[in-house]
């Protein structure tokens, strides 16, 4: 059963290619989500991902009890080579349109794919629009607040399972030294702790060098004997398989859908790794830029939004720990209470219910 508001699947005018716009809820404000760029064995594959993807995005916003709902923008890309600059711009152009065509319920960020620079180009169309180059006036790149969200997130379950928010001392492995996981292990080591990381790209090895962390082949991350797992690379690494692996007491990371299926979390439960769901972690970034560039709140007040990660996180473990469930689900009720309790922003600019466009 479809549960979105609305989804736009428009074939562009330049491009000519499928531009699909998911809304998944506006209750408690307008949507936001980013813009995906990625080849797909056929566009309903994307489709999909755009409705998982802006499922996730209500979620959340509704856990860090911030007033804007789930949304995502996908293109089906041809082939499997890159777009050449007149063709991206094209379709860059061609997404401009129909967020704009959707007066303010939408608006749009990076995802994979896409960057600030291709931001500012659809900002020239529509306002509606995040994570522009700060150049330009806005908030830029989001890894540095993804990274910092993490870090606030791993203090409150370092708080709960040894009793201090400081890293210092703790052992955790780093998964994945891409921008937020390389932004994230420089954090932790500058508070002194033991750092295993690995990252598919051997280049890797010269962050695991300037931080004196121990570099761990990529196959042999999971089992790594630490206190905390930190994925921030690939989804879907916790499985039925792997998760009987592990020999850390608990699993906090920025990377998205780290579960290869919802029944893994009770896995982990069971186990007694404590596992805090990713969209919590991972939201520092996405919270920043909304904050500053949609919200209009000043960077102190948009910094202390990303920083409440923390008390999210321990908010969650509490409920959790009092009830004997999982965090995952503490998480989807606290969303679930405040999707239920919220009515429609005054002035929104288009009716509820469920409508196809296309």
């Amino acid at each position: 059963m479809l549960h979105h508001e609305q989804v736009v699947i428009h074939t562009g005018e330049r491009s000519g290619l499928p531009v699909m716009v998911a809304i998944h809820s506006t209750a408690l404000g307008p949507a936001a989500g980013g813009l995906r760029l990625w080849h797909y064995p056929d566009w309903r594959d994307g489709l999909a991902d755009a409705l998982r993807l802006s499922a996730a995005m209500t979620a959340k916003f509704a856990v860090a009890g911030l007033p804007g709902g789930g949304g995502k923008t996908v293109v089906v890309l041809p082939g499997r080579g890159e777009l050449d600059p007149r063709r991206r711009r094209d379709v860059l152009r061609d997404v401009a349109d129909v967020i704009a065509s959707l007066g303010g319920r939408y608006a749009t960020g990076p995802d994979v794919g896409t960057g600030p620079d291709d931001m500012a180009l659809i900002g020239e169309t529509t306002p509606y629009v995040f994570c522009r180059p700060a150049r330009l006036g806005g908030s830029g790149d989001s890894s540095p607040h993804t990274a910092r969200g993490s870090l606030a997130a791993l203090r409150a379950v370092g708080r709960r399972l040894y009793g201090t928010a400081s890293m210092k001392g703790l052992r955790l492995a780093v998964m994945g030294l891409g921008r937020v996981g390389a932004g994230l292990a420089r954090l932790l080591a500058a508070e002194g702790a033991a750092l295993t990381v690995t990252d598919i790209d051997p280049a890797g090895r010269g962050i695991a060098d300037e931080l004196g962390a121990l570099w761990c082949p990529p196959d042999g991350i999971l089992a790594a004997d630490v206190d905390i797992l930190v994925p921030a690379a690939l989804g879907s690494v916790l499985t039925k398989q792997t998760v009987p692996e592990l020999r850390c007491r608990a699993v906090v990371g920025p990377a998205n859908n780290q579960l290869a299926s919802p029944d893994v979390a009770d896995l982990l439960h069971h186990r007694g790794i404590v596992w805090v769901p990713d969209h919590v972690v991972s939201a520092g970034g996405v919270i920043n830029a909304v904050s500053t560039e949609l919200h209009r709140v000043g960077a102190d007040r948009a910094q202390a939004r990303v920083l409440a990660i923390e008390t999210t996180v321990d908010e969650l473990l509490d409920t959790a720990h009092r009830h004997g469930r999982t965090p995952a689900r503490a998480a989807e009720e606290l969303a679930l209470r405040r999707l239920r309790g919220a009515s429609a922003p005054a002035g929104s600019p288009a009716p509820r219910g469920r409508t196809w466009e296309i």
